[in-house]
This record gives C-alpha cells, structure tokens and sequence, in this order.
C-alpha cells in the first residue's frame, strides 16, 4: 500500500508519457482508445485524474480510525461519479451533472456523521451517557414501583390492626 502511494505521482502524470498525438495505444495487448477524446494522452488525463484521488481517498477511507472517517464518502462519490462519466464520454460532458449525484450521497451521509458526533460530544464532552442515563431511569422505575408496593402493605397493614 506504501508503495502505491509512493507511485501516484507517476500514475497521476502518466498521460504525459503517452505517444503524442496518438488516438490509440496499445499496452500489454490491450489496446486504449480515445473513448470520444482526440487523444489517448488527453483520456488518460480525465481517467488518471478522477482515478488516483480517488482510490487514495479509499485508502484513506479503509485505514481511517477517527470518527468521522463516514465523511469521506462524499468525496469519494464525486469522484466516483466524475470517474464514470470519464469513461462513458457518450455523453460528451465531464465534470457537469454530478454534483446532483453528489448531493444525493451527501443526503444521506452527513446525518450520519452529525449522529455519530451527537453521540460522542454527548457522551465525552458533556458527560451524557445515554445507556447510564437508561439505566438509572430504569432503576428509578424499579424504586417508584417499590415504593407504591410498601406504602399498599402499610395500608393494609393498618387496616388489619384497626380490625384486630
């Protein structure tokens, strides 16, 4: 993992190193077209510059302990979004219509994360932990519900000695 991320540069910049002003190439037997570009080199450039952020923002993602690591799924939608456009250019725009798929993951992410930091300011910050909290309001319930039961046997209790 430490030497792919080492190695983005080169894979950012990599459409530099292609032949210029080729329309394909062919790499390994795969052959690499234009894909609706002029060039190989310029939908390399879309390709590589949605595809490297975006697996160093999974990296990230995967290997992130902090509480908040949920937020990083916007970023890594839009380029997640950016990156499929790239690759299906029959549509011919590029970085134009995500941000409305964007938003829709964001919908849903960042209550997400005000939740998960609700409860943790809560229960660090200001103390409040709700299981306690839970836990004592059942215990109060317990007590009342005693308390009722020992104020019914006192009263019976008085009324069988005013009988007696």
């Amino acid at each position: 993992m430490a030497l792919f991320i080492a190695i983005t540069p080169l894979l950012f910049y990599c459409y530099k190193y292609l032949p210029p002003n080729a329309t394909s190439w062919t790499f390994l037997g795969i052959e690499f077209g234009e894909n609706g570009f002029q060039l190989v080199s310029t939908a390399f450039y879309y390709y590589f510059s949605k595809l490297v952020p975006l697996l160093l923002l999974v990296i990230w993602f995967v290997t992130s302990k902090n509480w908040w690591y949920h937020a990083i799924l916007i970023p890594i939608a839009m380029y997640s979004f950016q990156l499929y456009s790239a690759l299906n250019f029959a549509s011919k725009k590029v970085d134009e219509n995500e941000i409305l798929y964007v938003i829709a993951v964001t919908m849903v992410v960042v209550p997400v994360v005000y939740f998960i930091r609700l409860k943790l300011v809560d229960k660090h910050v200001h103390g409040i932990d709700l299981d306690a909290m839970d836990t004592e309001l059942q215990i109060l319930k317990e007590k009342e519900e005693l308390r009722k039961e020992r104020e019914k046997l006192e009263l019976r209790q008085k009324t069988l000695s005013k009988k007696m």
